[in-house]
């Protein structure tokens, strides 16, 4: 399944960055987050308990938790060449929650997304998947995963309906401090596997 997704490069980018750092489809726009959008990320989603409840880190608590988590999103597009992405509307650029890729390996990457609580319900975590696997795809990336808690029916039936196979239950993988602070607990495991014959984005 290929989502209808078009790469916008950006040329300040520095030398070898294999990731774009816009990517828009048929409703959103996917960007590489900046420090300046600190309070809007903390006002929308990373400051609210219903949000945050199955994340693997923390409600933030002010804008400066905010700041230091971007700081780190930024350390980790430096580091690797690809890292989070927000979730913008094309219609009014609100920002309506974030996605991503993470490397684990040349040809192995794991995924995730969430939403404002506004934003539920309305295809967006399935266009901004179906965005990511197609990213993934174009990199070479050979089998793309991402968990989830048991409990969070809404992100696994995102998942299947974007083509994505549940592998099984990792036994005590994550924890989920939102939930549990402090205890391991079991997620479902999925992930989508590319045929061999890719031929990598070149940009």
């Amino acid at each position: 399944m290929v989502s209808r997704s078009t790469v916008v490069v950006d040329r300040s980018m520095r030398a070898g960055v294999r990731a774009p750092a816009t990517i828009e489809t048929d409703r959103l726009v996917l960007r590489r987050p900046l420090a300046s959008d600190a309070q809007s990320v903390f006002a929308r989603y990373a400051g609210d308990p219903a949000v945050t409840r199955f994340l693997g880190w923390r409600t933030h608590r002010s804008v400066v938790d905010t700041q230091m988590f971007l700081a780190c999103c930024d350390g980790e597009w430096q580091q690797s060449g690809v890292g989070p992405y927000l979730i913008q509307s094309r219609d009014d650029g609100e920002i309506l929650g974030s996605t991503g890729l993470r490397l684990a390996s040349p040809q192995q990457a794991s995924t995730g997304y969430l939403l404002a609580r506004d934003a539920w319900g309305q295809g967006y975590a399935t266009e901004a998947l179906r965005a990511m696997r197609d990213m993934a795809l174009r990199l070479g990336v050979l089998r793309l995963s991402a968990v989830c808690h048991p409990e969070h029916r809404a992100s696994w039936r995102v998942m299947e309906k974007c083509g994505f196979t549940r592998e099984g239950i990792l036994r005590a993988h994550a924890q989920f401090p939102n939930l549990a602070p402090g205890i391991a607990a079991d997620v479902l495991c999925y992930s989508s596997v590319f045929d061999t014959g890719w031929q990598p984005l070149v940009i």
